[in-house]
């Protein structure tokens, strides 16, 4: 059973060390095969400490929480808050939707997406970060509902949603989903 020690300076916030904790323990458990209720990981406070020949007494930054804020850009896209939701892209953002050109602007999404449907909501399975040297991908599924161009509702519709975060803020969406499929299957 792993019994991690970390050892930071302060200034990151309760939260911050509370998803570093179980980050670890995820990591571990994903090369040893030890229970949750068996990973035991814990934070020390250090004032100071030197290397390389200099003295640091506080921490660095920390990483933004990916899945939160890919929650927070899709929310406002659903409430049409365009303005605020651009808030959270890099200037090079790209992003692909089934069947659509490469868009970079939000508003060329929403001038495409005119022609398939009226209102489209997601009903949440799921969340996925994976983390590498720099970047994350966040994956989210689940299902999507809405209203069709003739008035008609429709719900559970399959969709998958693939985010890119650098520097914490979205540098690409990938889109996939059943919508033509469905679409089809109504004519």
């Amino acid at each position: 059973m792993p019994v991690i020690s970390i050892t930071l300076l302060p200034g990151y916030s309760p939260e911050t060390e509370q998803r570093l904790v179980n980050r670890v323990a995820q990591a571990a458990r994903s090369v040893i095969a030890a229970s949750s209720a068996g990973t035991t990981v814990f934070v020390n406070q250090a004032s100071t400490y030197q290397r390389d020949g200099r003295v640091f007494s506080g921490g660095g930054a920390a990483r933004v929480d990916a899945c939160a804020l890919v929650r927070d850009f899709l929310q406002r896209m659903q409430n049409r808050q365009l303005a605020d939701a651009a808030l959270l892209l890099t200037p090079d953002f790209t992003m692909r939707f089934p069947a659509s050109p490469v868009m970079h602007k939000l508003e060329e999404l929403v001038s495409w997406a005119h022609g398939r449907y009226q209102q489209v909501g997601k009903n949440y399975e799921k969340f996925d970060e994976s983390w590498g040297d720099e970047s994350c991908v966040v994956y989210c599924f689940g299902t999507l509902h809405g209203i069709w161009l003739d008035g008609t509702p429709f719900e559970g519709i399959r969709f998958i949603d693939r985010f890119e975060i650098v520097d914490g803020l979205i540098q690409r969406q990938d889109v996939w989903n059943d919508l033509a499929e469905t679409q089809a299957q109504r004519r």
